[in-house]
């Protein structure tokens, strides 16, 4: 599947440099503050505050943090210093995090113009938690953090770092051991703030296809569907569990009474449904083709038409040991459409297990045995294995990574079953099912009313962009007359206008600019003010270096 990433080597060429170019001074002359005072300004959030984008925080990404953008803007009208936490350590721009001269964070990625496909950049990150900065900023965004994390005592220290108890984003810059994002946000005493937070109290289960763990990638069990929305007590929440709505209302409102209790207006922001994002809309859910299995089974260089001869082959072998059995296994139990027969004229869909489909693991260790004549032990392992398979439908959403994982081995699987979500169902964390996407939208919306609804009873302005990014599906104009769209690995002519960055969930700086805009629009609808506005255009896209 890597293979689909090739055409966006064509682009290097287009990207001589991805330092940003900041637009043109404007005199101070035409923009006013109005009703708002941008005097200290401090923005709260999780990674799409801090700057994250292509997989990481680095040094030259975080300069375009939406913040940061905006701090420019709000300079022309009063506004006073905008800080952020120092990076200046990622001296070679790699940005990810080592604990103890250990990675636990990945580099950033890039596109390697020889090989054209995003990938990690090569070299070791510079950047030690364990260097402390305690320090507060104005940028308070906390990649990772999760609405009721802003509030917790001992999120920034160290000693909880290997343990999990502690963000080791927030250990560089935490101002002790005990403090709180929060509690460092409010000694900058703001005039003005911007909330994004919340995306993580949803985003995380649903990155992880609604699974318990990110870290077993053959985890094919019922409990690791892990939806705890009844759960009010998020000291024993799982990494991947949806945050309760009531647990979410309590802690935004304790939230904006805080960040409002010194007279501070500002802007709350309402979290996107994933749907709109590419790392659930890149993958198709039917890539399964002759030719691509083919190309797996021939040398290198073979001929499109050996390698179909092959795929085709390969699917015939496939339906006679395993899509013919569980197709008719599945008829009999009324299900005529979970399974079908592969066919080498089309693209077919992926094999996956559902944690919400029908078990018949009893039916098919039954017709091993009775027709088969499979050892009881042999047909019963293959029922577990099946049971709770399915193909993918046009409603399912594959994540991102799973590009690189269709086709693999499965070293726990079978010899003769071991190709993952070809001959063995995909583990729950590839894809999130109608079922799984209906709980995330269930808390997506609930979070949104509350945002609403407080914004409101505060009288602060709301940046809607659940609506600003489900636009990017279709297209997105800015004010520059630009169509941006979310469809940045589609064809090889939308590349320069896309707004994610290369891990598909994060915006580029470019993306980064129209929120920017965005907030910009609702601050001087909402407060009277008379902000100027970026030019998209002026800030870099896709990462390229000719070779990784």
């Amino acid at each position: 599947m890597k293979n689909k990433f090739i055409y966006l080597a064509v682009l290097a060429a287009g990207f001589a440099s991805c330092e940003p170019e900041f637009d043109n001074p404007v005199s101070t002359d035409d923009y006013s503050a109005g009703e708002a005072d941008f005097s200290t300004y401090v923005a709260i959030g999780n990674s799409l505050t801090a700057g994250y984008m292509d997989g990481t925080v680095y040094k030259s990404g975080q300069a375009n943090s939406f913040p940061n953008l905006l701090a420019k803007q709000f300079s022309v009208v009063g506004g006073g210093a905008f800080t952020q936490p120092s990076y200046d350590d990622d001296i070679n721009n790699y940005g990810g995090l080592t604990l103890g001269g250990v990675p636990i964070a990945s580099t950033r990625l890039v596109i390697d113009a020889a090989e054209g496909r995003p990938e990690n950049i090569t070299g070791n990150s510079s950047i030690e938690v364990s260097n402390l900065q305690a320090t507060a900023y104005n940028n308070m965004g906390i990649p990772g953090a999760k609405s009721f994390h802003l509030g917790v005592a001992g999120y920034g220290n160290l000693a909880g770092v290997a343990l999990g108890q502690a963000n080791p984003y927030f250990v560089r810059h935490a101002t002790s051991p005990t403090a709180t994002v929060l509690g460092d946000a409010m000694s900058k005493n703001p005039t003005f703030f911007t909330n994004w937070i919340g995306n993580n109290d949803v985003l995380s289960y649903s990155t992880n296809g609604g699974a318990a763990s990110s870290t077993n990638v053959y985890d094919n069990t019922p409990a690791a569907d892990h939806n705890n929305t009844s759960n009010l007590d998020p000291t024993t929440y799982g990494g991947n569990d949806i945050t309760n709505s009531n647990v979410f209302e309590s802690v935004y409102s304790t939230l904006i009474n805080t960040l409002t209790s010194g007279g501070a207006k500002g802007v709350v922001a309402t979290i996107p449904n994933v749907t709109s994002i590419p790392y659930f809309t890149t993958v198709p859910y039917a890539p399964l083709t002759a030719q691509g299995l083919g190309k797996a089974l021939t040398p290198p260089g073979s001929d499109v038409a050996t390698q179909i001869a092959a795929g085709t082959t390969a699917m015939a072998q496939l339906n006679a040991q395993l899509y013919a059995l569980l197709d008719g296994v599945f008829t009999a139990g009324g299900e005529p459409d979970r399974v079908n027969v592969l066919d080498p004229n089309t693209a077919n869909p992926v094999l996956i297990y559902d944690v919400d489909a029908a078990d018949r693991s009893a039916q098919i260790s039954g017709y091993l045995q009775s027709v088969l004549s499979y050892p009881a032990a042999t047909a019963n392992a293959f029922g577990a294995i099946f049971g709770k398979a399915r193909q993918t439908t046009s409603e399912d959403l594959i994540v991102l990574p799973a590009s690189s994982f269709i086709g693999s081995t499965n070293v726990n699987a079978p010899v003769d079953i071991n190709k993952n979500g070809i001959s063995y169902p995909l583990g729950n964390r590839w894809v999130l099912s109608p079922q799984e996407q209906a709980k995330v939208k269930a808390a997506t919306d609930a979070y949104n009313s509350t945002i609403k609804a407080i914004a409101l009873d505060k009288d602060l302005a709301v940046a809607d962009m659940n609506a600003i990014l489900n636009q990017l599906v279709s297209g997105l104009r800015a004010d520059n007359g630009t169509i941006y769209t979310a469809n940045y690995f589609g064809s090889g002519t939308t590349e320069f206008k896309v707004l994610f960055s290369l891990d598909g969930v994060h915006p580029n700086a470019r993306g980064y600019s129209v929120i920017a805009n965005e907030i910009i629009k609702v601050i001087n609808s909402h407060y009277k003010s008379k902000l100027p506005l970026l030019n998209p255009n002026n800030y870099p896209g896709i990462h390229i270096v000719p070779m990784n």
